[in-house]
């Protein structure tokens, strides 16, 4: 089989779409991040007992506000990632494909703001 890349493209591994494996390593580093995030913060919800002001202490503690930060910024960021190789996949028409990808970007940026906001709000006390 003749590879018709570049002798450049094929040091620098990069593909037909000059992207090389960035996408691919991004969503599996995410993904490896979440699995001890999302662990800590499912047996964390589940020691504690169910009252607002338990919840409220615990998101005050240093640790747990940088943790749930990370989770957040890791949760939104690895969902872009795979939501742009969904929409790349199977949305057909290029100008389509471009208004839901940017849409999709938006949501997820906007979802992790207001996510990150909202843990440092509480978190500070304001």
């Amino acid at each position: 089989m003749t590879d018709l890349r570049s002798p450049l493209s094929r040091v620098k591994g990069l593909g037909s779409a000059k992207e090389g494996t960035d996408h691919f390593w991004h969503q599996r580093l995410t993904s490896l991040l979440l699995i001890p995030l999302v662990l800590w913060l499912g047996f964390s919800l589940a020691a504690m007992p169910v009252d607002h002001a338990t919840l409220v202490a615990w998101i005050r503690q240093p640790f747990v506000t940088v943790a749930l930060v990370l989770l957040i910024i890791a949760v939104f960021y690895h969902a872009q990632l795979g939501l742009q190789v969904v929409i790349e996949d199977y949305v057909g028409s290029h100008s389509r494909r471009t208004v839901i990808l940017l849409l999709s970007n938006f949501l997820c940026l906007l979802l992790g703001i207001v996510g990150v906001v909202s843990v440092l709000k509480i978190s500070f006390g304001a």
